[in-house]
């Protein structure tokens, strides 16, 4: 079974006016002076808690926390730790008068702070106004691969199935106040990074290998943390790094999206042992197929993968279910996968849910204040 980590993003906000606030020192501080005033806590042998100091990271910006998950092969373990980690933020940000809140985009007007640190300013005097504006929350999927081959192999065969994800986990339509128009506006910004977007197909490890040193040898990049395809070898683990998704406002959806990379990532390892050759559409055409499920999310048309034509969204989910069956009834997936995506197509994914919320109350307040009540549930 190939287990699954999520890396999640979340936005701190005052509890009280739902403005981001630059916290995540003091939060982090805070997170990991209670592990050190507790170092002596029994765990039991099924606890799989990590000290609160090695799961939560600071980001690009001060009003981002980060949290990562252990490898899980279970996606009820997933869950629960997702649920716990979450719960974990909001209680260390409550104790410095914050929230937080899964949304990819803050829906109230911010100036975004810039982290210290020689990697963060190193940033900003490279890419100038682009970083100051990347005060966006992702997810981030790792799946395992047994090795670098096959990890390559995996990412040529998923480009045309990661636009999906976006449109699942949209969850970004409002920017500085206003509505952008794009159910993931947060996947827009990311793009204005020259590193980030799809890829062409490699065919090799050796070829994945030679243009990320060639990416890096440009000096544009600072190092190969900086590679920020939509997915890639991770630098770190023995994974495929899955990068397209929005934060997902409900934990629900956070597992359904890791559910469906994982078997993506086995559906593509599948089709390379079996002598299946790549989609060998352009990254012109994957753009476009990015593009459009940024702007509609699940509201209207997406591009078929196999195609790159239009199809109603409800269509294309369907043709990603049937891609993934096999790889999700081996891992037992397949109702939680099924039950997420009718759940998803009934109330809607994040985008939908915040402009809901302000037609209903008018006020953007209202909506972050409601979506830091739903970071939370269960």
């Amino acid at each position: 079974m190939r287990t699954v980590g999520v890396e999640e993003e979340l936005l701190l906000v005052d509890r009280e006016s739902g403005e981001p606030r630059a916290l995540s020192s003091a939060v982090l501080a805070r997170a990991a002076r209670e592990t050190a005033e507790n170092p002596a806590a029994e765990r039991h042998a099924d606890d799989y808690r990590e000290p609160a100091d090695e799961t939560f990271e600071k980001e690009l910006h001060g009003q981002q926390l980060e949290f990562a998950t252990q490898p899980r092969e279970s996606m009820d373990s997933l869950t629960e730790e997702v649920v716990r980690w979450r719960a974990d933020a909001a209680r260390h940000a409550g104790d410095v008068g914050a929230a937080v809140a899964a949304l990819a985009t803050s829906p109230l007007p911010v100036s975004p702070a810039v982290n210290t640190g020689s990697r963060y300013q190193w940033m900003e005097e490279q890419f100038g106004l682009t970083t100051q504006e990347q005060l966006t929350c992702g997810c981030h999927v790792h799946v395992s691969v047994e090795s670098d081959e096959e990890g390559v192999a995996v990412l040529d065969r998923m480009r045309p199935w990661l636009p999906v994800l976006v449109a699942l986990s949209a969850n970004s339509p409002f920017w500085q106040g206003s509505d952008s128009l794009y159910s993931s506006y947060r996947s827009r910004v990311w793009g204005r990074w020259p590193m980030a977007g799809p890829t062409e197909i490699f065919g090799s490890a050796a070829r994945y290998e030679e243009q990320v040193d060639a990416l890096v040898a440009t000096g544009v990049l600072r190092d190969r943390g900086m590679i920020y395809f939509d997915a890639r070898l991770s630098h770190r683990y023995p994974t495929v790094e899955i990068r397209v998704a929005d934060v997902c406002l409900e934990a629900a959806s956070t597992v359904l999206v890791a559910a469906l990379a994982r078997g993506l990532v086995e559906t593509a390892a599948r089709e390379w042992r079996a002598g299946v050759a790549p989609p060998e559409h352009g990254i012109g055409l994957l753009r476009f197929a990015s593009w459009r499920a940024a702007r509609s999310g699940l509201e209207d048309c997406l591009l078929h993968p196999v195609t790159m034509r239009p199809e109603p969204s409800h269509e294309v989910l369907g043709a990603l279910l049937d891609h993934v069956r096999d790889a999700l009834e081996d891992s037992g997936d397949l109702a939680l996968v099924q039950g997420g995506v009718k759940d998803l197509l009934k109330h809607g994914n994040g985008a939908e849910v915040q402009r809901d919320l302000l037609r209903r109350t008018g006020s953007l307040r209202e909506v972050v204040a409601e979506c830091v009540r739903r970071t939370q549930a269960v």
